[in-house]
Parts: C-alpha cells; structure tokens; sequence
C-alpha cells in the first residue's frame, strides 16, 4: 500500500471512475495552482472496484456543475484542520454554462460569439441535454 499524507486544509475528490481523474485535472485547470495535489489512479473500491482519487491540499473553489457533468457519482470532501468537515455527493447538473458547446451551425451561439453556450438536462436517465437556444441534443 503506497502512503500519502493525509491534508490539512483542502478537498479530497473521491468516487471518480477509475481513468477519469487526469480529465477533470484538466478540465480544473489544477495545474494552475500552487499547492500539493496527489492523484491516486486505480485504488481498491468497495462499491466500484476501482477509482480514482484527487487530494488537494489548498482550500480552492470547484465548479461542482462540471464534476457532476463529467461524473455524478463523485464525491467531495472538504478539510478543515486535518477533519472532514463536509462530504458532498454531485448529481448531474440542470444547467450547464459553458461547459459544452452547441454543434448546431444554425444556433444563435454560432453567430454571436459573447452567448454563451447553455444547455439543459432534459432526460436524466440518458444523460441527455439540449441547448436552450435551438434545442438541439449535446453529443459529448
């Protein structure tokens, strides 16, 4: 087993599906930060086999619509003074802004470059949005 300290003051992004934890690196833009950050890929889990883990040991505002877009089944943990103060479960976001882009050439988004690209949740089961300007189906 591979020891990594525990943090003092930050957030612990647990659940991720096992794989994914590079992307939402990216998509946080944890490069930017300067602070310790330990991604952990493939530890053992009780309820998915296996997942990844991001420490971060800085007390840092996270886009939770993102991670919930990316995967619901994450968990946040926040840190205070080395106790877990609050665990957050994320679901799929209602809206999300900016997140994805309409494909639609037709869409207003197209032709006006400062809109940004909204998109609602319109079938939770599927994971399906759509955009509120032409409503067409996002495919990523």
């Amino acid at each position: 087993m591979m020891n990594i300290d525990p943090i003092k003051n930050g957030i612990v992004i647990d659940h991720i599906k096992a794989g994914k934890s590079m992307e939402l690196y990216h998509y946080l833009n944890l490069e930017n930060l300067d602070c310790s950050i330990a991604i952990i890929k493939n530890a053992p889990s009780k309820k998915l086999g296996k997942k990844d883990i991001i420490k971060i040991d800085a007390a840092i505002n996270i886009d939770l619509d993102v991670l919930g877009y990316i995967d619901p089944d994450i968990t946040i943990d926040t840190i205070k003074d080395g106790v877990l103060v609050d665990k957050r479960h994320l679901e799929l976001p209602e809206i999300l802004t900016g997140v994805i882009k309409c494909k639609n050439p037709r869409c207003i988004t197209s032709t006006e470059q400062e809109l940004a690209h909204t998109f609602k949740l319109t079938d939770r089961e599927n994971r399906v949005y759509r955009c509120i300007y032409c409503e067409a189906e996002s495919n990523e």
